[in-house]
C-alpha cells in the first residue's frame, strides 16, 4: 500500500492577477496552502513525500496585446508592460530609427527563441507605431501648413509597416511550434522518469553487494533529478510510484541504520534552512516576488528526503506557517490593487468631467483660450500619474479623456482660424517693437537704453499671438537687436579697469574681515553681521573682468566657511549659500541661462521627491501588515522627513532665483 504523503493537502490555487500590476503574469499563479502532516509517513524514504502536489509546470506568459492603427496615439500606460523580476534590465530601444527597429525586429525574430524575446518584441513593436504614428501626423500637419485640405489628403502607406507585421505573424507561428516542442518534452522526460522507476524496481532483485546496490540507487536518484518538467496532469500519479518504489527499496536492502540517520539529519538541515528563508520573504517589500520565490522552496522542499521522526511534525508546522502567512499578504496586496485601481477610476473620471467643462466655458480672446490650453495640458500631467483603472473600464475612460482633450483643442484650433486678421496685427506690433529695438541696438547711453529695452521685452510679452510661419522670423529679429546692444554693454564695462580697482580693494576688504570674523558669545548677533556683510558686497560694483572669478571664489568660500562655523540648521545654511551664490552671478550678465537651468532642475527635483514621498507612504501601509518591520517603517519615516525638509529648501531657492531678476 501506498503510505499517504504529509503535504497532499499542500495544494496549488489560482490566482488573478490585476492587469496592471507591472510585471505580473495573465497565467494561472499557483498558490500555496496549509495542510497537515499525516503521521504515516514512512522513515525510510530519502525523497521526501512530504510535497507530492506541491509543483507546478510553466506555462509561457501572456503578454497584454495591443491593436495599433495608424491613427491611434499609443499612450504609454495603455501599450507598455514591464517586468518586475528580470534579472537583467531590458533593452533601451527608443534611441533607434524606425528602419533600425525593423532590422532589429529581424534578428530578433530570426536569431532567438520565442521564450526569450517575448518582451522585446513587444516594445519594439510599440516604438515602431508610435514613429510611424508620429511621422503620419507630420505628414498630415505639412499637407496642411502647405495650403491642402484635409478632404485631399490621402495617409501614406510605410513599407516598413507590411513588413513588420509579417515578422510578427512569423514570430506567432515560431512561438506555437517552440510550445508545441515543450509539450512534446515533458511528456518524453514523463517517459523517461517512468523508466527510471522500473529500474529501481529492478534493483530489488539483483544478487549484487548492498553497497553496489546502493550505489545505482544513488545513481538513478540523480539521474530523476536531472529530468525536466512533466505534464502537470501526471505528476500525482508520477511522485507516488517512485515514492512507493523508492520505500519498497529500502525495506528490502535494510540500510544501514548509521548510514541513514547521517543521511535523516542532514535532510533536517536541509529543510530547516528552507524554513529560513521562507521567513525571511515575509519582509520582502514585493508580496509578488516573495510568493514566486515560496514556489521555488517548495519544490526544494519536495526534493529533499525524509527527516527524523521525531522533528518530521515540528519542521512541516513551521515551514506550513510561513508558507500560510506569504500566501495571506499575496492575496491582501492584489485585493488592495482592486481597491487603487477603483480610486483610480474615479480620479481620473474626475479628470474628464473637468476638461468637459471647460469646453463648456466661453472663451472669448487668445488669452482665454491659452489659459485654458495651460489647464488642459496640467490635467494631462495629471493624469499620466494616475496608475491605471480596473481592465474593463481602463480603455473607455482612456478614450473619454482623450475625446475631451482633442474637442478642446480642435476648439482653440477653430478659434485661431477665425481670428487671423488679430493675429496680423499682432504681428505688425512685434515688428515695430523690432524696428524700435533695431534703432536702439547701437546706442551708448547704457542706463536709459537698457530700461528701453526691458520695456520693449515686456510690451512684446503683452502682444498676442502671431501667424506660425512668422513667429520664429519675428522673435529671431528681436532677439537679435537686444543682443547687440547688451552685448556692447558688456564689453564696454569689461573694459573699465581704473574703476573697477577700487571696486576690487572695496570686496578684498570684506574678504579679509571675512577671513578673521570671530563669532564672539551671541549667535545671533553673527548671524546678522555676516548679512549685514553680504549686503555690503552686493552694493559694489564691477570688479576688473580677469580678477572676477577669483574674488568671487575667495569670498563665497569664507562666507560659507563662517556659516559653517555657525550652530544654525543645514537647510538655513543651505539657503544662505545659495544667496550668496546668487549675488555673485548678478555681476555676470550672461549668467541668465544657468540659473534658468537651475531653476529647473530644483522644479524637477521637487516633483520627484514629492512622487517618492507618496510611494513611501504606501510602503509604511504595506509593511504595517508585517511582523518585526518596525525599524523598516522608521527609515522610511525618516526618508520622508528628510525629504519634506529637502523640499522646503528647494522652494526657498525657487524663490530667491524668482526674485533675483536673474531667470528672465
Amino acid at each position: 500500500m501506498t503510505k499517504t504523503n504529509p503535504d497532499d493537502s499542500v495544494r496549488l490555487e489560482q490566482s488573478a492577477t490585476p492587469e496592471n500590476v507591472a510585471g505580473t503574469e495573465d497565467n494561472m499563479h499557483e498558490k500555496i496552502e496549509p495542510g497537515a502532516e499525516s503521521s504515516e509517513a514512512s522513515e525510510a524514504l530519502t525523497d521526501d513525500a512530504e510535497h507530492e502536489n506541491v509543483g507546478k509546470t510553466e506555462k509561457p506568459k501572456k503578454r497584454k496585446r495591443s491593436i495599433v492603427r495608424k491613427d491611434d496615439e499609443i499612450p504609454v500606460e495603455e501599450s507598455d508592460a514591464v517586468s518586475v523580476d528580470s534579472d537583467l534590465p531590458p533593452v533601451d530601444y527608443s534611441g533607434l530609427t524606425k528602419h533600425d527597429l525593423v532590422e532589429t525586429l529581424v534578428l530578433l525574430v530570426e536569431n532567438r527563441p520565442p521564450s526569450e524575446i517575448r518582451d522585446d518584441i513587444e516594445r519594439i513593436k510599440g516604438l515602431f507605431y508610435r514613429k510611424l504614428k508620429q511621422e503620419a501626423e507630420e505628414r498630415r500637419n505639412k499637407f496642411l501648413e502647405d495650403g491642402g485640405k484635409i478632404e485631399d489628403y490621402r495617409p501614406w502607406v510605410d513599407p516598413d509597416d507590411a513588413k513588420v507585421k509579417h515578422l510578427l505573424e512569423k514570430f506567432r507561428e515560431k512561438k506555437t511550434d517552440y510550445s508545441k516542442i515543450q509539450e512534446a518534452e515533458k511528456y518524453e522526460n514523463l517517459k523517461k522518469k517512468y523508466d527510471i522507476i522500473d529500474k529501481i524496481k529492478d534493483l530489488v532483485n539483483r544478487e549484487e553487494s548492498i553497497n553496489k546496490t546502493f550505489h545505482d540507487f544513488r545513481s538513478l536518484q540523480n539521474e530523476w533529478h536531472t529530468v525536466g518538467v512533466v505534464p502537470q496532469a501526471s505528476l500525482k500519479d508520477l511522485w507516488e510510484n517512485y515514492h512507493h518504489t523508492v520505500e519498497l527499496f529500502y525495506d528490502y536492502i535494510k540500510i544501514n541504520k548509521e548510514l541513514r540517520d547521517l543521511d535523516l539529519k542532514k535532510n533536517l538541515e536541509s529543510k530547516v534552512l528552507l524554513c529560513e528563508k521562507a521567513e525571511a520573504l515575509l519582509l520582502e517589500p514585493n508580496p509578488v516576488n516573495a510568493f514566486r520565490d515560496l514556489q521555488d522552496f517548495h519544490n526544494q522542499w519536495r526534493e529533499i528526503g525524509p527527516v527524523p521522526q521525531e522533528s518530521k511534525n515540528d519542521i512541516w508546522e513551521r515551514f506550513k506557517e510561513a508558507t500560510a502567512q506569504i500566501n495571506k499578504r499575496h492575496h491582501e496586496y492584489f485585493e488592495k490593487q482592486k481597491d487603487d485601481q477603483k480610486k483610480n477610476l474615479d480620479s481620473k473620471i474626475a479628470l474628464c468631467e473637468e476638461v468637459e467643462a471647460l469646453i463648456q466655458n466661453e472663451m472669448k480672446n487668445f488669452r482665454d483660450f491659452d489659459e485654458k490650453a495651460d489647464k488642459v495640458v496640467e490635467l494631462q500631467k495629471i493624469w499620466r500619474t494616475i496608475g491605471f483603472a480596473p481592465k474593463k473600464q481602463n480603455n473607455k475612460v482612456y478614450q473619454r479623456f482623450r475625446d475631451a482633450c482633442d474637442a478642446f483643442f480642435e476648439k482653440k484650433r477653430a478659434f485661431y482660424a477665425d481670428n487671423k486678421e488679430i493675429q496680423l496685427n499682432n504681428l505688425q506690433k512685434k515688428i515695430e517693437l523690432c524696428i524700435q529695438a533695431e534703432a536702439l541696438q547701437e546706442s551708448t547711453e547704457w542706463k536709459s537704453t537698457s530700461d528701453a529695452l526691458i520695456k520693449l521685452q515686456k510690451e512684446w510679452k503683452e502682444i498676442g499671438p502671431v501667424p506660425r510661419k512668422q513667429s520664429e522670423r519675428c522673435w529671431k529679429r528681436f532677439r537679435k537687436a537686444c543682443d547687440q546692444f547688451f552685448n556692447r554693454k558688456t564689453e564696454f564695462f569689461n573694459d573699465l579697469d581704473t574703476s573697477y580697482e577700487d571696486n576690487l580693494k572695496a570686496k578684498i576688504s570684506i574678504i579679509e574681515e571675512l577671513e578673521n570674523f570671530t563669532h564672539g558669545g551671541d549667535v545671533h548677533v553673527a548671524f546678522e553681521r555676516l548679512k549685514e556683510l553680504q549686503r555690503k558686497w552686493t552694493e559694489i560694483g564691477f570688479v576688473p573682468f580677469e580678477k572676477k572669478d577669483e574674488i568671487a571664489n575667495r569670498y563665497r568660500n569664507a562666507l560659507n566657511t563662517q556659516f559653517d562655523k555657525l550652530k544654525i540648521g543645514d537647510e538655513d545654511k543651505s539657503i544662505l549659500k545659495y544667496k550668496t551664490k546668487l549675488d555673485t552671478l548678478k555681476a555676470n550678465p550672461k549668467a541668465s541661462r544657468k540659473v534658468r537651468n537651475e531653476r529647473d532642475k530644483f522644479f524637477t527635483k521637487i516633483k520627484q521627491l514629492e512622487s517618492d514621498i507618496v510611494l513611501w507612504e504606501n510602503n509604511i501601509g504595506f509593511f504595517a501588515k508585517s511582523k518585526n518591520a518596525d525599524t523598516m517603517i522608521r527609515e522610511v519615516e525618516d526618508k520622508i522627513e528628510s525629504a519634506k525638509k529637502l523640499i522646503k529648501t528647494l522652494e526657498e531657492k525657487v524663490r530667491m532665483i524668482d526674485q533675483s531678476g536673474l531667470d528672465d
